[in-house]
């Protein structure tokens, strides 16, 4: 939290966070067009952003966009304001639906978390099938072999795949990215989403960054809103402490 302070203290950094929160997903060279600033110094402000994880980034070939990350912002807003019962901030409202905004041509939603554990257990702990079902509720069933087929298992015995896919790239242990649709949709290409699993280390923990796009409508977009960050607290929660999080298990929305 001490970082997240240090880098809303400095003007210029709110500046980029707001410039974030008008467009997200921008190129440091969009970012350094509106700001009065050399292209070394903003790329220093954006580290100090990025270390608060109040700013992500995805590379698309090789452009870095930067996408604001409204998850520590609400988080000073759960400790210091809603404690005291005042009302939600329409400011950081907004902010949070500007961030996840859907877009047609860049990343759709992006989430970035921290976890005390290595890459391989982060890797496993979304690749192993009897893994996945004890904390996401579902199993991930795959080889995980580049163009070989993966299924989103319920638990329940039933064998019933809510959600199904191809993989596309497999690089244990930091880099995973799937296609994916709901099964009544197979066939249907142009509908699939894309789900791209960024494992990094960072420094003594690693730094998850789960990427969906080509989300299909608002609702969409607003279950995965939803769904991502309470998959992935558990996930945590379950690397870091042995035990998952009372969450309702949550189906990969597809497609």
């Amino acid at each position: 939290m001490d970082q997240v302070f240090k880098a809303l203290s400095d003007g210029t950094r709110r500046r980029l966070l707001d410039r974030l929160h008008e467009h997200n997903g921008q190129t440091l060279g969009e970012l350094c067009a509106r700001i009065d600033m050399s292209r070394q110094s903003v790329t220093q402000h954006l580290a100090v952003l990025e270390a608060a994880n109040l700013v992500s980034t995805v590379w698309r070939g090789r452009e870095k966009l930067h996408y604001l990350n409204p998850v520590p912002l609400h988080e000073i807003q759960e400790r210091w304001i809603d404690k005291f019962e005042r009302p939600r901030l329409r400011a950081l409202s907004a902010l949070k639906r500007r961030a996840e905004e859907d877009m047609t041509d860049k990343p759709s939603y992006v989430y970035v978390t921290y976890i005390q554990s290595t890459p391989e257990k982060v890797w496993d702990a979304l690749t192993d099938a009897d893994l996945t079902a004890t904390y996401w509720g579902h199993s991930n069933v795959s080889d995980w072999r580049p163009g070989s087929r993966w299924e989103h298992r319920r638990t329940d015995g039933s064998g019933i795949a809510d959600a199904v896919g191809t993989v596309v790239e497999s690089e244990r242990p930091t880099r995973l990215v799937l296609t994916g649709v709901a099964p009544e949709d197979e066939g249907q290409e142009e509908k699939y989403s894309r789900i791209t699993f960024d494992i990094q280390k960072h420094e003594n923990i690693v730094r998850l960054t789960v990427t969906e796009e080509d989300l299909t409508d608002e609702a969409m977009l607003a279950d995965v809103s939803s769904g991502w960050p309470a998959v992935l607290s558990n996930l945590k929660s379950f690397l870091e402490t042995g035990s998952p999080l009372p969450v309702e298990p949550w189906t990969v929305p597809t497609g």
